[in-house]
């Protein structure tokens, strides 16, 4: 099946009612908005839709809002935000009175703002909350090995904050807790995700809609083969996937996908998205 390519998303936007859209890499890259983008999600509010952002990022919405104001992102791009932070914090407070070992950078802290928890090293913790590498910059998910080879002896569960494994910020990517994560569950740890592709933040978000559509007339938006595209098959909605993000080299380079690279890729996925852009716009 060919997957149709988009010069416009005004082409495609009138057959939904709510947009579901990932936020880093499409309307930022982790350093500055994406104009366009941005425009494009307003425009379709201005139509009547609602668009819902749903983030893998390891912190509450209102972190997240504020962390994207600071990258210029217009606050009439969208009606709410719901992250993967959010999910985790309902997952801590599901475990009162139990400590948590903390896998992550200072800034992710906030996560846990407001509950009632106690961090303890890994040799006396009863369970992990990892969102993030220490510092993305140098490190990658082998730095964590003997950090995860304790949690493997003593058998701890992990919660991911953010399912991420890369992400672009700026023209580099860069890895996330989702990396960690799936090391780990490859070592026979037992993981739960807190984000995209899974579930639970597509039930939060759709929740956040004025009404209730159908799931035929929700649609999602991203540039992640794993969370996004195949997150949204899960759920039972359509995706467009957007080509110039953290798949870009492998489909052909930022500015034309190659067909057969298009197909390989989707095809290994096992999910179709309903079609490509190279960038969202109007």
């Amino acid at each position: 099946m060919t997957v149709p390519v988009l010069q416009h998303f005004a082409d495609l936007a009138r057959n939904y009612d709510v947009i579901l859209s990932d936020v880093w890499g499409v309307v930022h890259n982790g350093v500055r908005a994406h104009p366009e983008a941005c425009a494009a999600l307003k425009m379709y509010r201005q139509q009547g839709g609602t668009v819902v952002l749903i983030t893998n990022a390891p912190r509450p919405h209102d972190v997240v809002i504020k962390q994207i104001d600071e990258f210029g992102v217009p606050r009439d791009t969208y009606d709410d935000i719901v992250s993967s932070g959010d999910v985790t914090r309902a997952v801590v407070r599901s475990r009162p009175k139990q400590s948590i070992h903390h896998i992550g950078p200072p800034r992710d802290k906030t996560i846990f703002e407001g509950i009632d928890v106690t961090f303890a090293p890994l040799e006396s913790a009863d369970y992990v909350v990892c969102s993030g590498l220490d510092d993305d910059e140098t490190e990658d998910a082998e730095t964590y090995r003997a950090r995860l080879d304790i949690m493997l002896r003593r058998k701890l569960f992990m919660v991911c904050g953010n399912p991420d494994v890369v992400v672009e910020r700026g023209d580099k990517l860069v890895y996330c807790a989702g990396a960690i994560a799936d090391l780990y569950g490859a070592l026979g740890g037992e993981v739960l995700y807190a984000g995209k592709p899974y579930r639970p933040i597509y039930e939060q978000a759709l929740g956040k809609a004025k009404k209730q559509p159908p799931l035929s007339r929700v649609l999602a938006i991203g540039d992640s083969v794993r969370t996004d595209l195949k997150g949204a098959n899960a759920f039972g909605i359509d995706c467009l996937f957007l080509i110039a993000g953290i798949h870009a080299e492998e489909l052909g380079g930022h500015d034309q996908p190659d067909p057969a690279a298009l197909h390989g890729v989707f095809a290994a996925a096992g999910a179709q998205p309903k079609a490509v852009m190279k960038n969202l716009k109007w």
